[in-house]
């Protein structure tokens, strides 16, 4: 028998990878924090028609890209595709309205679409995102773009592009999408055969077209901006200008609608070059119409989400992955040092110290030799003479200095050995510069 595999469009994140993602992971979670948003944790499966009545019938997610199953209780149900219909089903079924206001909201984990696999773009792929529910301030727009910029540039990507657009409410989109659909009529046999298909169904997805042929006939379509109404008007014209008071620089694309059917007014993206080929990094925008055809009163909100598998190949090419080294390596032989070295790590760790403990039971020599490539500050050694006195050797990897004490001395030193760490990882930090 063969070792069973991943399926096609999953992958395992390695140890030598997790870096990266904790990294990222811990940046959205420290500027998100500062500015007010609580972290949810939806489930991860949800009732099919979550997704049908929030991301709309007609979109390609919800045709041709979902994993749907039926349970044993006969239920249909669905893996998520996407983060914000679950999150907005959260806030209605918790009653998270009651507290009036906004709610800051914001999720990190795993969705799922059936998808051509290929580079950043997995069958199980990870987002994070956030949401902003409760008000239709333009300002709520250009703080979530503002968060997302700052989280982008200091993870280290520079090369930002941010495209915005205006799909306007209900009635401009109606009157756009019967404009889009007399244009594309005469053009439908050389379009692409998924845009055929979108001309009666999501005719703005066609706008989305990688076909060359399509693109050329894209170019002459009529914009959405012609046909938006004055409030629809007025709310882009505010969100324009809170980006330049802001100093962040963004350019209108009318192509860009996002694929979900519950985006109004606001719809942005956010593209890197950072690998010399433009690659989308966050894309969101403002959904005034989804919590009420969830069942909610009307309420307005706005989010985003940022793809991590896309995120991650970008910081790869950008600079190397963070590693994660120990303080102190502790190396032991013999039964009762064994013993003593598990109990003397637990107790190290409980001060805040990062200890590796090595469990190979292999001569010294060789113990030390992964002492030196763990990139730990410094050794412990307990040997048999060592565990029959309750001493131990303290080692500086870098110096090579040792001294002897015993083990309870050295917990009466522990501030004192914290400090000499604390010197010895700057003067290495230094050294590195």
């Amino acid at each position: 028998m063969g070792t069973i595999q991943t399926l096609p469009g999953t992958r395992d994140i390695l140890p030598e990878e997790i870096g990266y993602w904790q990294y990222v992971e811990s940046i959205a979670t420290q500027i998100l924090s500062r500015a007010m948003y609580y972290e949810i944790r939806p489930p991860i499966f949800e009732q099919t028609s979550l997704f049908e009545r929030g991301i709309g019938e007609a979109t390609d997610v919800v045709g041709k890209e979902m994993y749907t199953f039926s349970d044993r209780g006969d239920r249909s149900l669905t893996l998520r595709p996407e983060g914000t219909a679950g999150v907005v089903r959260a806030y209605l079924q918790n009653n998270l309205y009651a507290a009036g206001g906004v709610q800051r909201l914001w999720y990190c984990g795993p969705m799922f679409r059936y998808e051509r696999p290929q580079a950043g773009r997995q069958r199980q792929f990870h987002q994070i995102g956030l949401e902003l529910i409760g008000t239709a301030d333009p300002r709520a727009d250009v703080e979530v773009i503002a968060l997302a910029t700052d989280i982008l540039k200091t993870l280290g990507l520079q090369s930002l592009k941010l495209d915005i657009n205006s799909v306007g409410d209900r009635n401009d989109r109606q009157r756009y999408r019967e404009a889009l659909v007399n244009y594309f009529l005469p053009y439908k046999e050389e379009l692409d055969p998924d845009s055929q298909d979108r001309l009666q169904r999501n005719p703005l997805r066609i706008l989305d077209s990688k076909d060359k042929r399509t693109k050329e006939i894209n170019e002459n379509a009529p914009s959405i901006l012609e046909h938006l109404g004055d409030a629809s008007k007025k709310h882009f014209d505010q969100v324009q200008q809170l980006l330049s008071d802001l100093g962040i620089e963004y350019n209108i694309n009318p192509c860009l609608v996002r694929g979900l059917d519950y985006y109004t007014h606001t719809a942005f993206e956010m593209i890197s070059d950072d690998l010399g080929a433009q690659a989308t990094v966050c894309g969101g925008g403002r959904y005034d119409g989804l919590v009420e055809e969830l069942g909610g009163n009307a309420t307005p909100a706005v989010g985003w989400a940022i793809g991590m598998e896309r995120l991650i190949i970008l910081l790869k090419q950008l600079q190397s992955s963070p590693e994660m080294t120990p303080d102190i390596y502790l190396v032991s032989r013999g039964e009762a040092a064994e013993g003593q070295g598990l109990i003397l790590a637990q107790k190290l760790r409980k001060e805040g110290l990062t200890v590796e403990l090595d469990m190979s039971g292999s001569a010294f020599g060789k113990q030390f030799k992964r002492a030196d490539r763990s990139g730990a500050i410094a050794c412990i050694v307990l040997g048999e003479e060592e565990a029959e006195n309750k001493t131990m050797q303290l080692k500086w990897l870098q110096s090579k200095e040792q001294q002897a004490m015993t083990q309870a001395e050295l917990f009466t030193k522990v501030g004192e050995l914290k400090e000499q760490l604390d010197r010895h990882k700057r003067t290495m930090n230094h050294s590195t510069q």
